[in-house]
């Protein structure tokens, strides 16, 4: 008898908070036979796992790929065909610079069972821990999700041009490395130098830093305060109501004139 395949629930963990992963997510977790997990996962949230369940680490950081990404598609489909309950837990949320449209595109080339488990993105809830809210009346009626990081370095192929003017705020992944060429292409092309600019780091965790600048001074505040990934770029006028609104036990460095 051939055997049935398996199910593959694409599970978005949250941002680092162990507190904000959804009620579904965890449902997942305790039905699964493998979890595949990845490195900005919070480690405590596979205790939501069976005993029995077997965890493979599927973590990459710039640079340093532990598992590639066809290596993933690849288990992906190995184990769902042994017909088993296959939770890959991803930072975040699976569809938001994830790469779960592509391993969902794999699933379904193969004729596999698949869901996507919605889960809560740091480009929100980073700068709602840091006292920032994307969208405020009167202040930002629009925000963008952009990533800071292509496959071949800077992000050449965004507009910069029009995220310049055509949003309120902008909330930039993975852009740290990136900085200097992020903040130099909005005011190429009409940013403000004087817009603020707030970089959080670790956001929704014990070790969330976050410090604020503007497009003009951000990259040397980044430099002095040795902050590194993962972080989130927040750019617009509503970095500056973290100063009352911050609510989050960490300390805002906010530089002086």
């Amino acid at each position: 008898m051939k055997q049935k395949k398996g199910k593959v629930y694409l599970v978005g963990s949250g941002p680092g908070d162990p507190d904000l992963i959804t009620v579904k997510a965890t449902k997942c977790l305790q039905q699964a036979d493998v979890i595949l997990y990845d490195r900005l996962v919070n480690p405590v949230l596979l205790d939501y796992g069976r005993h029995e369940a077997e965890l493979i680490f599927c973590g990459k950081e710039p640079g340093n790929h532990c598992v590639s990404q066809d290596a993933i598609h690849e288990l992906l489909v190995e184990q769902a065909m042994e017909g088993k309950t296959v939770v890959r837990l991803k930072g975040g949320d699976p569809f938001i610079f994830g790469r779960g449209g592509e391993e969902a595109m794999i699933l379904a080339e193969y004729g596999i069972e698949f869901e996507v488990v919605p889960g809560i993105t740091s480009g929100i809830a980073a700068p709602a821990y840091a006292g920032i809210p994307v969208t405020y009346r009167d202040i930002s009626q629009s925000f963008a999700v952009v990533t800071g990081h292509c496959v071949n370095g800077k992000p050449k192929n965004i507009r910069w041009d029009y995220l310049a003017h055509g949003f309120d705020t902008l909330a930039i992944y993975m852009g740290i490395k990136n900085l200097p060429y992020i903040c130099s292409q909005l005011e190429l092309y009409g940013k403000f130098p004087n817009t603020p600019v707030a970089v959080i780091q670790q956001g929704t965790t014990s070790e969330q830093r976050t410090v604020i600048g503007t497009l003009e001074t951000i990259v040397n505040i980044v430099e002095e305060n040795h902050m590194t990934n993962p972080a989130m770029i927040i750019i617009g006028e509503v970095v500056n109501l973290s100063e009352k609104l911050s609510w989050f036990p960490e300390r805002i460095r906010i530089p002086t004139d």
